[in-house]
């Protein structure tokens, strides 16, 4: 069996500072890789190298394509990297007005997607929209409401909507919960394990929550000053951490 994604290597510096030093794992179809870390552990700029918003100083990202097999997803050209982000792979920010058109309705930032891959029908396109509306919980009465007007929840769960609509295989989530009140966190975290294992995605997530790993991830990596520490299935990990730092992660979570 081809791993889905095959990170090799991947290291970035900003001149005397590690972002993250020669890492290296495999991701399995349907899998769900949690990577978590303090603040400055290289957990984000691991994320942000893999799915190309970044340069990686070395390292490859081998990708299974459905066309070609697995191919370096840092070498590919710049129309089939775009392609690649906009069917495929999916990235949700921490910040859901990152990943929004704030000035576009909700029903269009769904159909924009689509769009991007060649869907021209609009009362199909606005049928998806709605569709996908209400996978997420939103009220199908908000699709023409801009994105400016919904919660910090909903514009998080619309975000998730747009990026789901086209069916990718793989999606990256930044910090998904951050700064979401409790509440909301929980409500959000049940609707992304539904979707992920009802589609079958696979998925990497970066956090510091290690409640939100423990509810998603099947797998963890722990990272520190852009090394990984220590990796293992997630409740192996938490249960028996081995790694001194890990072990602190997770006390200070128990004293809490």
């Amino acid at each position: 069996m081809t791993p889905l994604l095959s990170v090799q290597g991947l290291s970035k510096s900003y001149g005397r500072h590690v972002g993250c030093l020669d890492v290296s794992f495999d991701l399995w179809p349907g899998e769900v890789m949690g990577i978590v870390g303090e603040s400055g552990s290289g957990k984000s700029t691991l994320l942000n190298c893999m799915a190309g918003h970044l340069a990686p100083d070395a390292g490859r990202v081998m990708f299974d394509t459905r066309a070609e097999g697995p191919v370096d997803t840092l070498r590919l050209s710049e129309p089939a990297r775009r392609m690649l982000t906009r069917t495929d792979w999916a990235f949700v920010h921490q910040h859901a007005r990152d990943g929004l058109r704030m000035g576009v309705s909700a029903g269009g930032n769904v159909g924009e997607r689509l769009m991007a891959v060649g869907a021209r029908n609009y009362a199909g396109i606005r049928a998806s929209a709605v569709d996908w509306l209400d996978r997420v919980e939103i009220d199908a009465g908000r699709v023409d409401d801009r994105p400016g007007t919904f919660s910090g929840g909903m514009q998080q769960r619309l975000q998730i909507a747009r990026n789901l609509v086209t069916g990718p295989r793989l999606i990256f989530m930044d910090e998904p919960t951050g700064g979401l009140d409790v509440s909301v966190q929980a409500r959000l975290l049940d609707l992304m394990r539904g979707l992920v294992r009802r589609m079958g995605l696979s998925a990497v997530i970066v956090t510091h929550d290690l409640a939100v790993v423990r509810l998603l991830a099947d797998r963890l990596m722990v990272m520190k000053d852009g090394r990984v520490v220590e990796s293992g299935l997630t409740d192996q990990v938490l249960d028996d951490p081995q790694h001194g730092y890990t072990q602190l992660l997770v006390s200070s979570v128990l004293q809490v």
